[in-house]
């Protein structure tokens, strides 16, 4: 369904090489620079144009009439910062291979686009041999005439894919629709020329803008404007109907988009469509049949015949494919596998990707799994916990085989054994590698609002097989044009990381004093207050760097105005000014949107040349936001700031449910407005990778451009969290898996969460705390982040406004972080020199353990030399297990205690301490 079915033509095609600079003028800054491309690093056939950049990083573009693009991008912009590499080439039976000698590339010469059948990249990763398809499942979804496709499967552009409402059928439901541009593409070829009818299955209730009517979405036909799609209301987000638009369609091959134009209302969720004859009758949804497992391969789990309760779910990261095995929950559960071509009878090995996390209130544990070959008798495995359901580790189970073909079940011995997850299966002989799937290392998301103890992800740059596509095709102008850069590091993580610095920029390195203390929360204050709470930092004995000032300082409106309310802030300069003379840096709230009252907003409108939007937000419905790729509404937009004549270091920029939005399209908003602030204050303090208009506040998802140059120009603020345990313990999994995943090394958090969770009664009216423990445990895990940001909403996150023992951990760790300060800044200027981040998943130091697989979720490296894991469970005692990576000695940093590298420890705490280890021959930093 994924992979786009493309006609080979066969034409001859002659090897040639570039004998200077080709100019192309994609939509890129006016600043761009066009690369000087070496003449020894091209290869051309055609349309096709390949640049060898490392032996490990080869740029694979098509073009039409051979008219490539030499001009940076806004995700790319160090095509020519490579070593010159050896390579051979060479053209055999109408293949041209490029041999790297870490990879080799295989393209059939004049086929045309790329995708699975005719371009495919060979490599090692550690003993694995990997034949990958790049392009394979890139471009427009093909969806047959007559067949019902899901939508979560199709090309969503500005939408997510989601599953938190019932009844829809497949893995999900195209969410969203919620902002100008947002669409859903297929590609489809009718048996004739005629009349059709596009049919959806779709849920309307109340939208994000409070109303329950009826919606409207465009149809587009290759481009053009083809009807209307009316979708009337239905009785809440869990009730599906179907609506339909007729079609008239040539003869042919077309693309067919369902959008949100300017002219529509959105706000619906898409579960399934079918292109159907008149009147045609909507399809049911055919189960898919169980797939057999060739032997010596990697097979998805739930691809085969389930039973009991079994099923197909992706509501975890990490796994490969379209989803995972789950539900092996009672006696009778399991999934048997018809594995074929084994070669001779005898002993073989069944490897099992799993995860084994907290299954509801159960305490985490090892499980039991039955292997059965054929009829032959149980084996029974014990699969150890993993450090979370994102987070997977492989194990062999030895099995007994005859020739030919087998069965391979795997069951539940007990009704509490089970409860894991199973991605993949393979059988494979007893001295074969484990075989790593292509599943992705770390994610990304726009922000972790609304997170309540996990959430979905978006793979990036890594994957557990050593290959990866950075696609690139969105910022050109022409649909046809495809331009991606294929890295094929096997097990060397770190010199993607590397790679993806060079190629699309480094990661900001911040000033010294952002790696220290920051302090902010959201609650109404004067001046007098803030000094107040600056004066009793200092008298506590308590470090503070950096001061930042919420949304109630603003006038008129609290959320909306653009001058600084004289009433809280007399003279601002004066106060930030005083601060600074003290070491302490400030930085101000923004929310993009102005009130239609505001006194600013005739001029604001005037110099955007009438085009701000009316479009109601938090302040009311005469609000008006900004689109950030107009040149005049930009303008606008900072000259409200120059209004403020504000002295600070930095601009919050909380984009986070104003419907501010962009109207490019060769550049991500995110990217494009941290740019801006980076410009002006040296880094954005923001949101990354997307906006508002890919999903929506709760669930932002991905944009075509990608995560690639946010990591240039800011750091991450990653949202509203919700305070729990649950919340916390996912943070200490998700901030190298983001840096993994974007190469961006500057990540903040709410430490302490923002809001909801476990609240009590707060030390000032209208406020909550935290209980004790779970305040003292967040503040030593924010002490190892590469941002230590106190924030809440309206919640206590001040050492002495908790009880003894908390207090006195909170200064202890806040005062730590002072200490490592200059560690902390020496990681993140190895992070900006050589890609690798300040959090480092266990996997980039380790890739052939499986355990740093497995462990990924609770502990990582801080900087090179420090293993942290922090504490995510209740009580003022607690036990955390540790692994301690192999060749090296790891002592606590805290009580001296030697741990010998290649085990695993239980590590004891109160609140005092945590698990944090030195290792052997670093020095102790702090």
């Amino acid at each position: 369904m994924r992979d786009r079915v493309r006609r080979r033509v066969a034409v001859a095609a002659s090897l040639a090489l570039v004998t200077g600079s080709l100019a192309l003028t994609p939509a890129s800054p006016a600043n761009a620079h066009t690369t000087t491309i070496r003449q020894s690093q091209t290869v051309i056939t055609g349309d096709a144009r390949f640049q060898i950049l490392s032996p490990t990083l080869i740029r694979t573009e098509y073009s039409p009439g051979g008219r490539f693009a030499d001009q940076d991008t806004h995700n790319v912009i160090g095509r020519d910062e490579f070593r010159p590499t050896r390579f051979t080439k060479r053209i055999s039976k109408g293949w041209l291979t490029i041999d790297t000698g870490a990879a080799t590339l295989r393209y059939q010469v004049g086929s045309g686009p790329f995708g699975k059948d005719n371009l495919t990249v060979r490599l090692t990763a550690g003993r694995q041999h990997v034949t990958a398809a790049p392009w394979a499942g890139q471009g427009t979804p093909e969806c047959a005439a007559g067949a019902l496709c899901e939508a979560e499967d199709l090309a969503l552009a500005g939408l997510s894919v989601a599953a938190n409402h019932g009844d829809y059928t497949g893995q999900g439901f195209a969410a969203g629709f919620e902002g100008t541009g947002s669409a859903l593409t297929f590609a489809v070829t009718p048996a004739a020329a005629g009349a059709q009818q596009l049919t959806v299955r779709y849920a309307n209730s109340t939208g994000g803008d409070g109303q329950n009517v009826s919606r409207t979405l465009t149809v587009t036909v290759d481009g053009a404007a083809a009807g209307t799609l009316t979708l009337p209301p239905t009785a809440n987000w869990g009730t599906w109907a179907l609506a339909s638009a007729p079609l008239e369609l040539p003869a042919g091959r077309h693309e067919i988009a369902l959008v949100r134009t300017p002219a529509d209302s959105g706000n619906v969720n898409i579960d399934s469509l079918a292109l159907l004859p008149p009147g045609g009758a909507y399809p049911v949804p055919v189960p898919p049949r169980p797939q057999p497992c060739a032997f010596g391969t990697l097979c998805e789990a739930d691809t085969g015949a389930r039973a009991g309760g079994a099923k197909s779910a992706d509501d975890h990261n990490g796994y490969s494919g379209e989803g995972f095995l789950a539900g092996l929950e009672r006696t009778d559960a399991g999934v048997a596998l018809t594995v074929t071509g084994v070669p001779a009878a005898g002993d073989y090995r069944v490897q099992l990707r799993y995860a084994n996390g907290q299954a509801g209130s159960q305490p985490v544990q090892s499980r039991t799994v039955s292997v059965t070959a054929n009829d032959g008798p149980a084996v029974t495995a014990t699969l150890a916990p993993t450090s979370g359901w994102d987070f997977w580790r492989t194990q062999e189970v030895p099995v007994s085989l005859r020739a030919g073909t087998n069965t391979v079940a795997l069951g539940c011995p007990t009704e509490a054994g089970c409860h894991v997850n199973v991605d993949t299966v393979a059988v494979t002989a007893r001295t074969a590698p484990l075989l790593a799937p292509h599943a992705p290392l770390g994610g990304y998301r726009r922000g972790l609002d609304g997170v309540d103890g996990g959430t979905r992800t978006y793979a990036g740059l890594l994957f557990q097989d050593g290959w990866s596509l950075l696609d690139d095709s969105a910022v050109h102008t022409t649909a046809a044009h495809q331009d991606g850069y294929v890295f094929a590091y096997g097990q060397d993580y770190r010199r993607a990381l590397r790679e993806l610095s060079t190629l699309t920029g480094p990661t900001k390195l911040l000033p010294k004093w952002a790696y220290g203390v920051w302090y902010s929360e959201y609650y109404d204050r004067t001046a007098a207050e803030f000094q107040d709470i600056v004066a009793r930092f200092k008298a506590e004995g308590v470090p503070l760097d950096v001061l930042v000032v919420d949304t109630d300082f603003k006038a008129p409106d609290k959320w909306n105005g653009w001058s600084i309310d004289k009433t809280r802030f007399p003279d601002w300069n004066a106060f930030a000014g005083e601060l600074r003379r003290k070491g302490i840096r400030t930085g101000l709230n923004i929310h993009p949107s102005i009130l239609g009252s505001d006194p600013l907003f005739p001029r604001a409108q005037e110099i955007a040349k009438g085009k701000l939007q009316r479009t109601g937000c938090n302040g009311g419905p005469d609000c008006h936001i900004f689109d950030f790729g107009d040149a005049d509404q930009l303008k606008a937009y900072f000259w409200l700031h120059d209004q403020m004549n504000a002295d600070v270091d930095f601009w919050w920029l909380d984009w986070c449910c104003d419907a501010a939005r962009s109207s490019r399209t060769d550049i991500t908003p995110d990217t494009l407005i941290n740019q801006e602030y980076a410009k002006r204050t040296g880094f954005a303090f923001s949101r990354a990778y997307g906006s508002l208009q890919a999903g929506g506040y709760g669930n932002p998802g991905p944009v075509p451009t990608g995560p690639w140059a946010d990591k240039r120009t800011t750091l991450h603020f990653t949202g509203d969290t919700i305070s729990n345990w649950e919340t916390l313990r996912f943070t200490v999994g998700y901030t190298p898996a983001e840096s993994a995943a974007t190469g961006l090394a500057a990540i903040s958090h709410d430490i302490g969460g923002h809001t909801g969770g476990l609240q009590e009664p707060g030390s000032e009216p209208g406020s909550t705390k935290l209980p004790d423990d779970l305040y003292a445990r967040w503040v030593q895990a924010g002490t190892f982040q590469p941002i230590d940001r106190l924030h809440s909403n309206h919640s206590d996150r001040l050492p002495w406004q908790y009880g003894e023992a908390a207090n006195a951990s909170a200064k202890k760790f806040l005062n730590l972080r002072r200490k490592l300060q200059p560690y902390t800044y020496a990681a993140a200027v190895e992070a900006t020199r050589t890609g690798t981040p300040i959090t480092r998943a266990m996997y980039l130091a380790y890739p052939q353990e499986p355990e740093a697989y497995a462990t990924a979720g609770s502990q990582y490296l801080y900087g090179p030399d420090l293993l942290v894991a922090p504490v995510t469970t209740p009580g003022t005692t607690a036990s955390t297990t540790v692994w301690f990576p192999p060749g090296s000695t790891w002592t606590d940093y805290f009580t001296g205690k030697k741990y010998r590298g290649g085990t695993t420890a239980t590590i004891t705490t109160t609140l005092d301490t945590m698990p944090v280890f030195v290792r052997s021959g670093a020095k102790r930093p702090g």
